[in-house]
């Protein structure tokens, strides 16, 4: 049986799964890294991507937007039109009443 046969067959995950500052957390040096327990999980992409979807994941990809502004590798146009995607699609998960932040 192939890995993804495994995932769609499966019907529980791990109590960590989707969970941002889990399967995603804040590294030492300020930058977000999957911990070393992750690796071997079979559900590793598939609840990653499940965070990232997520309100929280939202905020990261603004925290993203504006480390590279900061850095100069995006212009202030790009910010502002990524900026108001992101903020956008935060106010849906809010109006469907799925903030859980």
């Amino acid at each position: 049986m192939s890995e993804k046969e495994k995932e769609d067959n499966s019907g529980e995950f791990p109590y960590c799964f989707g969970k941002l500052n889990h399967v995603f957390p804040m590294g030492v040096n300020g930058f977000r890294e999957s911990p070393e327990s992750c690796f071997p999980c079979i559900y590793k992409t598939r609840c990653l991507r499940e965070a990232m979807a997520s309100p929280d994941g939202l905020k990261v990809r603004v925290e993203m937007v504006d480390r590279a502004y900061d850095a100069g590798w995006m212009g202030i146009l790009k910010r502002w039109s990524s900026r108001k995607a992101l903020n956008r699609r935060l106010k849906n998960f809010k109006k469907r009443g799925e903030d859980k932040c």
